[in-house]
């Protein structure tokens, strides 16, 4: 097997040196990573500039290499044919804080295992609830644990296509890990508040703060299980439609602009 590793904090973070570490005990490992930390990115892709690739000293891996691109930039070049050997899996990772629920969208280290699926690759994506800037306390051994355990289920499934695994770890020992549960996205509460600043110069300037955001207490979520103990993993699909509403919104004649069912003919 031959396993790609990405990350969005950066090709030096530890938790990238954790998760090939890990990997390269069941696979050759080769390491695309950003050259400096993408957090929060999202799925940013790079457009009408260019890209380059340096090979990399990466102790852990086979192989490495490090872009000025994106996380989701270095899935790509994993797809688009840049090594010279084909990829059966992407993982990215590992993350120091959760990406539950609606942080995954937010993530690059998620939206990286997201575009690998574009290029029909598998992939997973990794995190840990680390407490809150305090990068000396990680132990990122919950998600060593459970990757042999994804890549048996990656092995001997085929996931549908633009389908990934999100794997969240409770942040305690392997010895306090209560398991591994199945889980759906939740809400997540989030606490932000806008922070109105003035530099020496007079100028406004403006910070996102707020406490760290929290999961609802609603059973079976990534957030509650991992709040648990237990390692969630949730399967998620890229296909955003609101299907419930979309056939809500049949109901309403789109042609007059008044509720009623519209007499065109339905397309799917």
């Amino acid at each position: 097997m031959h396993i790609v590793i990405t990350n969005d904090d950066g090709i030096r973070a530890p938790g990238i040196h954790a998760l090939a570490k890990a990997a390269r005990k069941f696979a050759k490992v080769t390491v695309i990573a950003p050259d400096r930390n993408w957090s929060v990115c999202g799925h940013s892709k790079a457009i009408g500039r260019p890209l380059r690739l340096d090979a990399y000293d990466f102790p852990e891996a086979d192989a490495a290499w490090v872009s000025d691109g994106s996380p989701s930039d270095c899935s790509a070049f994993a797809g688009l044919g840049f090594l010279d050997e084909p990829v059966d899996l992407l993982l990215s990772g590992i993350n120091p804080t959760p990406n539950l629920s609606q942080d995954a969208t937010y993530s690059g280290t998620v939206m990286a295992a997201a575009e690998a699926t574009f290029w029909g690759i598998p992939a997973a994506a990794f995190s840990i609830d680390c407490p809150r800037m305090k990068p000396e306390l990680i132990d990122f051994s919950p998600a060593a644990w459970a990757l042999p355990r994804v890549l048996a289920f990656l092995k001997e499934n085929k996931l549908p296509p633009f389908t990934f695994l999100n794997v969240n770890c409770p942040s305690l020992p392997v010895s306090g890990i209560k398991g591994i549960r199945l889980t759906h996205f939740g809400t997540r509460i989030y606490k932000d508040v806008l922070i109105r600043k003035e530099d020496p110069f007079g100028r406004k300037y403006y910070w996102f703060g707020g406490d760290p955001p929290e999961s609802d207490p609603q059973e079976d979520t990534d957030g509650t299980m991992m709040q648990k103990g237990y390692i969630s993993i949730t399967p998620v699909h890229q296909d955003l439609t609101a299907y419930h509403v979309l056939e809500q919104m049949k109901a309403w004649d789109w042609e007059t602009g008044t509720a009623g069912h519209s007499g065109m003919p339905e397309t799917r």
